[in-house]
């Protein structure tokens, strides 16, 4: 009886001709952060369980329903990553990064696990992207983690995406926010669903992140947060305001944000899409300045984000963005005879060396299934080698493109023959490849 394998429910496959989507979107981020003057840091796939009750926040859906968590040998729990800042700021404080001066930027590209309903957008492994600046409590520091998305989104090719923001203030002005959230949604308890009438006592902000549309019926005409900040938090959103402006960002001021986690601070916002359905928020963050000094470092003032490639890669697909060409053959070596399987070993090996994409047959094809194989993985040409052309040193190199076939030496002189053709090639049919070449030959190049 054969063994029935899946996959997991809420994960999937990025099969290998998939890949090269996902290859897009990580290359625009990588360069584009790296613009910005941040630098790539790696953290564990788990941490110790009380890492994200403490960042996270004990009351938000995360740490309640859908954390994956296990027990070792000894009294400890470890938790899959829910999210990518609580293990990030674990290891900047524990390898004292902070040290090394301020402000800090650093960037990461994981998967993260949260065990709730799968639904297209919303998968129980996905990846982010994320950003963090850790050491500035400047507008200006919130406003250039807002022009790096606003930059990626932009070199994507992304359509239709909307910028909301809010600030939730500090904890003093907050405090006087939430007594006017309990006092607001105290008539309605009983109409709240169970969740937020724990919330009411616990987290009232979690009430206007709630899912239910009875709840948002009911926190629809809640008080604003923008109504009780802070003189400093109000300059501060301000300051932002203001630096967007300069910057050329539009955006809506959307005071019902609060994001889903509990230490933030202050600047939140979020990136929407409206062609992706309900899921449509790709980027989301804000500022978390006492994060640090709760996970026991030393007050620092920080912020960040993180966005889903999922989600990323899902509106990309609908409005028809274009994705990085896939990598393909560029020289197929068919061979007849045992002979002519050697030489085609030989040449694949130094052109390898040279930088080409080359293939040949390696499970033993006749030459009509090896040309069919070549025209199937799109390789740019093919030769043919035989018994004629080992004794002449000389094969056609078909363009599999126009059908046009040359000359071209098996012996010293392949790589300067193979390297005319397939320079030419790419002046004609690579647009981006024949303005370098000519940007040269106006001597811009220089």
């Amino acid at each position: 009886m054969a063994l029935n394998v899946k996959r997991p429910n809420g994960t999937q496959d990025v099969v290998p001709n998939e890949a090269y989507k996902w290859h897009t979107v990580e290359s625009v981020v990588r360069d584009s952060a790296a613009q910005f003057g941040f630098k790539e840091i790696r953290i564990p796939t788990f941490e110790e369980t009380g890492l994200f009750v403490r960042s996270v926040g004990d009351t938000t859906d995360v740490v309640q329903k859908e954390m994956y968590t296990v027990s070792s040998s000894g009294d400890k729990t470890y938790t899959l990553r829910p999210e990518g800042t609580a293990g990030t700021i674990r290891a900047v404080i524990e390898n004292g990064i902070l040290n090394e001066g301020l402000p800090q930027k650093v960037f990461y590209l994981l998967s993260c696990f949260r065990h709730e309903k799968a639904q297209k957008g919303r998968l129980r492994e996905f990846h982010q992207f994320g950003c963090e600046m850790l050491g500035s409590a400047s507008p200006a520091a919130d406003a250039e983690m807002i022009a790096l998305v606003h930059i990626i989104m932009q070199r994507l090719g992304l359509r239709n995406i909307e910028l909301n923001l809010n600030s939730i203030g500090c904890p003093e002005c907050r405090a006087k926010y939430r007594e006017a959230l309990k006092a607001y949604f105290e008539p309605h308890r009983a109409e709240l669903c169970p969740t937020c009438q724990e919330r009411l006592e616990k987290n009232p902000l979690r009430l206007l992140d709630c899912k239910s549309a009875e709840d948002q019926a009911i926190a629809k005409d809640a008080p604003l947060i923008t109504d009780y900040l802070c003189e400093e938090c109000s300059a501060h959103f301000e300051g932002l305001k203001k630096n967007l402006a300069i910057m050329g960002i539009e955006y809506t001021v959307n005071p019902r944000i609060v994001r889903g986690l509990d230490y933030y601070t202050r600047t939140v916002f979020e990136f929407i899409s409206s062609d992706i359905g309900s899921q449509g928020t790709v980027c989301g963050g804000g500022r978390y300045d006492g994060l640090i000094e709760t996970l026991g470092g030393k007050p620092t003032p920080a912020l960040g984000f993180a966005m889903g490639l999922e989600r990323i890669l899902l509106t990309l697909e609908s409005q028809g963005c274009e994705f990085i060409e896939e990598k393909t053959c560029d020289l197929y070596l068919a061979s007849m005879g045992d002979k002519a399987a050697e030489k085609a070993v030989e040449i694949a090996s130094r052109m390898r060396e040279e930088g080409f994409f080359v293939e040949y047959d390696l499970v033993g094809r006749g030459l009509k299934a090896q040309m069919k194989y070549a025209d199937k993985i799109k390789a740019k040409y093919v030769v043919v080698i035989g018994d004629s052309e080992l004794e002449s040193g000389t094969a056609k190199l078909k363009n599999m493109a126009s059908g046009e076939q040359t000359d071209i030496s098996l012996g010293d002189g392949l790589l300067d023959d193979f390297g005319a053709q397939y320079y030419e090639m790419m002046l004609s049919t690579d647009e981006e490849f024949r303005s370098f070449v000519e940007s040269f030959g106006d001597g811009q190049g220089e």
